[in-house]
C-alpha cells in the first residue's frame, strides 16, 4: 500500500511537471525505470503517466536516497520545490495531502554556495518530511479512517450522513476547502441525528434536541458524560466540536488548508468512535431481544 493518497501523488506530479524540462524529466523516468512506458507528448503528460504508475503498481525505483516506492520518490522530489511553485495551488494540494496522510514538512535552513550582499554565507529554506504522530500509534491513519467510516455509515444505513461525508472527501481532494468545510459540518449534525433517530428519539426536528437526547434522554445514554461527551451544564465535547466547526471568519496564522485538514481528521476520528459505537448498541440490543425468546 502507498505511503501516500491519489490526492497528494497527483499533487506532486503537477509540481514535478513544473519543475522539470523534457531533457531532465527523460533523465528522472529513466533512473526509475519507467521511461518506456511513458511515451510522448508534454512533461505533464507523462508525469500523469507516472503517477498512475505510482498509484496503481507502487513499484520500487532508484533515488539518490536509495530504493523506495515511486510515490515516495515523487513526494520526496516535489517538497523541493523552489520558492515560487511553493505559493502555488498544487503546493497547497501537496501540504494538504500530506497531511492527510499523517505528515508535516518541516522547515531547515541550509547553507548554499552563494553569499549574500555583505559577503555572508547565504541560507535557503529546505523542507523535509516528518511524520506528524509516531508510526506505530494505533489507528491515527486517517485514509483507514476515512474507509472504515464509509464501510459503517453503509452497515448502519447512515445514507445521509455518508453522502456528505463523501461530497466532504470530494472538495477537500479538489482543494475546495470552505466547500469541505461545510459538508464536514453536514455530516458530523447528520450521523448524529441518524442515530438519535435510530435509538427512539421523537421530539422535534431540532439537532440540538436530538444530542441532548442521546445524552441525558436515552437509556442508557449514548454520549457518556463521564467522559465529558454531554452534559447539562459543563461546557462537553460534542457540543465544543459543534461550535468548532462553526467559526466565523478566518484566524490569523491558519491557512484555510490547514485548518480543512484538522476538521477533516477530528472528524474522521470522531465518527469513527461514535459509529463503532452505535454499531455495538444495536448489536447488544438485537441479542437482548433473542435472549428473551
Amino acid at each position: 500500500m502507498n505511503a501516500f493518497n491519489r490526492m497528494t501523488i497527483v499533487a506532486a506530479a503537477q509540481l514535478i511537471a513544473k519543475m522539470h524540462t523534457q531533457a531532465e524529466f527523460t533523465s528522472l523516468t529513466t533512473q526509475w525505470g519507467v521511461a518506456d512506458r511513458c511515451g510522448s507528448g508534454s512533461v505533464l503528460t507523462k508525469v500523469n503517466i507516472v503517477a498512475s504508475i505510482a498509484i496503481d503498481e507502487c513499484p520500487r525505483v532508484y533515488t539518490a536516497s536509495g530504493l523506495m516506492d515511486l510515490s515516495t520518490a515523487m513526494v520526496e522530489l516535489a517538497v523541493t520545490a523552489a520558492p515560487n511553485l511553493r505559493r502555488s495551488p498544487e503546493w497547497e494540494k501537496l501540504i494538504a495531502g500530506l497531511r492527510f496522510d499523517g505528515f508535516d514538512l518541516v522547515a531547515i535552513e541550509v547553507s548554499n554556495e552563494k553569499q549574500g550582499l555583505w559577503g555572508e554565507q547565504a541560507v535557503e529554506t529546505q523542507y523535509q518530511l516528518q511524520r506528524m504522530l509516531p508510526e506505530d500509534v494505533p489507528q491515527t491513519d486517517f485514509r483507514e479512517a476515512a474507509s472504515e467510516v464509509e464501510l459503517l455509515l453503509d452497515q448502519l444505513h447512515l445514507s445521509i450522513a455518508k453522502g456528505h461525508l463523501q461530497q466532504a472527501l470530494s472538495a477537500f481532494h479538489r482543494g475546495e476547502w470552505s466547500s469541505a468545510n461545510g459538508e464536514l459540518r453536514n455530516f458530523y449534525e447528520y450521523y448524529l441525528n441518524e442515530i438519535a433517530n435510530g435509538l427512539g428519539y421523537t421530539g422535534p426536528d431540532i439537532s440540538k434536541s436530538r444530542r441532548d437526547f442521546l445524552g441525558g434522554v436515552c437509556s442508557p445514554p449514548f454520549l457518556l458524560e463521564e467522559y465529558n461527551e454531554w452534559h447539562p451544564q459543563k461546557t462537553q465535547f460534542v457540543q465544543g466540536l459543534m461550535n468548532r466547526m462553526h467559526p466565523h471568519g478566518g484566524h490569523p496564522g491558519l491557512s484555510e488548508e490547514e485548518d480543512a485538514t484538522f476538521r477533516l481528521q477530528i472528524s474522521l476520528i470522531t465518527a469513527r468512535l461514535f459509529l463503532r459505537r452505535y454499531k455495538e448498541r444495536l448489536r447488544n440490543e438485537r441479542q437482548a431481544d433473542h435472549s428473551q425468546f
